[in-house]
């Protein structure tokens, strides 16, 4: 039987596996990791599209919290 790796655990909204992919590449495994973060940068990445990029600006305002270059 094959095992496979664990998820790192996330609390990202469903963003769809592309896009969490890409965030979980690119470093980011928490919401508020991306308060650090400008939106336009996160739409650089292969798999963060418009829709992913709204789902993820709204649950970090279910938290009271914005990307780096929204607050």
């Amino acid at each position: 039987m094959k095992s496979t790796p664990a998820q790192p655990a996330s609390d990202f909204p469903k963003i769809g596996e592309p896009a969490r992919r890409a965030l979980e590449e690119a470093g980011y495994t928490r919401l508020e990791q991306l308060t650090g973060v400008r939106a336009t940068d996160l739409l650089r990445l292969h798999g963060v599209g418009p829709k992913a990029l709204r789902l993820l600006r709204e649950a970090l305002a279910e938290k009271g919290l914005t990307f780096m270059d929204e607050a």
